[in-house]
């Protein structure tokens, strides 16, 4: 498990990025990059991580699943994810 902080810190920049990302899009569209320096750094998308919903891990991250691998193989086994089973040839 992660630990709360960096938890709290992702989505806290989650938040930020919602809230500007209109802003960011009106300001791309005019041309005026001062302004879109002005903005605060966490409002950038690019800054955001992937993390794995259950666990909070950084890495080995499934974009269709929204877990770590590590999850994913867990629930798999226990058969919590639909339509997957453990291949073998």
């Amino acid at each position: 498990m992660a630990r709360k902080g960096l938890l709290a810190r992702e989505a806290k920049k989650q938040r930020m990025v919602e809230k500007y990302a209109e802003k960011r899009k009106e300001l791309k569209e005019a041309g005026d990059y001062d302004a879109l320096q002005k903005l605060p750094r966490n409002a950038s998308p690019v800054r955001l991580h992937n993390r794995c919903m259950l666990t909070g891990r950084p890495r080995g991250y499934y974009r269709k699943f929204g877990i770590s691998r590590l999850s994913f193989r867990e629930m798999a086994l226990k058969g919590e994810i639909p339509g997957i089973k453990k291949s073998s040839w």
